[in-house]
């Protein structure tokens, strides 16, 4: 018999269905040993949802694969970048959200040492889901004629500077590991002459 169905396969591996089987078992013992007499089969089915319920629940794993995780957050980096090129924007957001966005890039193109580097990649998630898309929604949300005399552009320009000076230093942590190994390349390289 050939089963497709993953919560059904998933229970079958449970630890509540091995603690089940055992008591399931414990019930048959205890029938062939004569102790469980003609209600065996009610001992039996008794004895396996005791040891399920007894079991403790599974984990639940909230992580999800690092390739997949990256693709969506560039995946929405590079919405948001599109999507303001076409927006009345000042002209200076389109050319610094990119520069951001080049820099989380850099860290998003290397998903497992991203997912190894919780700090970073809280860092690049927030920045991505949340920071440059408020900074930017927010400014869209004020009429042309309000923000213009509020100077409304200046502020979000300067968000855009705040923002992009964070995922500066947060790439330079992150990469700092790989800067010092070259650091030490380049030394063994100057010692070897």
């Amino acid at each position: 018999m050939a089963t497709s169905s993953p919560v059904l396969l998933r229970y079958l591996a449970s630890w509540k269905n091995l603690a089940g089987c055992t008591g399931g078992l414990i019930g048959l013992g205890l029938h062939l040993a004569g102790l469980a007499g003609s209600y065996w089969v009610l001992v039996v089915i008794g004895l396996y949802g005791v040891g399920a319920l007894a079991a403790p629940p599974e984990r639940i794993i909230l992580v999800t694969d690092p390739e997949e995780e990256a693709s969506a957050l560039r995946t929405e980096l590079d919405a948001l970048v599109g999507r303001v090129r076409g927006l009345n924007v000042p002209t200076e957001v389109p050319p610094k959200l990119a520069e951001i966005a080049e820099v989380l890039r850099g860290m998003l193109d290397r998903p497992r040492e991203l997912r190894a580097d919780p700090d970073a990649l809280h860092a690049v998630t927030r920045l991505v889901g949340t920071d440059l898309p408020l900074s930017v929604q927010t400014y869209l949300n004020l009429p042309w004629w309000y923000s213009t005399a509020r100077g409304s552009g200046a502020e979000l320009v300067r968000q855009l500077d705040l923002l992009h000076a964070d995922a500066v230093r947060v790439a330079e942590r992150f990469h700092a590991a790989d800067a010092q190994r070259q650091a030490d390349h380049t030394r063994y390289l100057e010692d070897r002459e």
